[in-house]
């Protein structure tokens, strides 16, 4: 979702993904490093998760992204499970 208008409810906006990073300091490398692609809204301070324009990344990338979001946020058992089996 984002804010379109000041003081008004977030819209859906299927060309924008939320996406969990590790930490802030990888919030931030992502932040700098393609304004394109990534970005924030005041209500993401202190969380660390960046937005995405679907439209801008690549499919590559995207997986990528998701794939250590995912890895940040399941069981470390889980992870270190799905390492073995692949």
């Amino acid at each position: 979702k984002e804010r379109i208008e000041p003081k008004k409810a977030r819209v859906p906006n299927p060309g924008i993904l939320a996406v969990r990073v590790a930490n802030e300091e990888e919030k931030q490398m992502l932040l700098a490093s393609d304004t394109r692609k990534f970005f924030t809204e005041p209500h993401c301070n202190g969380y660390p998760a960046v937005m995405v324009r679907l439209a801008e990344i690549e499919y590559d990338e995207m997986a990528e992204l998701l794939n250590e979001a995912w890895r940040c946020q399941a069981p470390r058992k889980v992870v270190e499970d799905f390492d073995k089996s692949g």
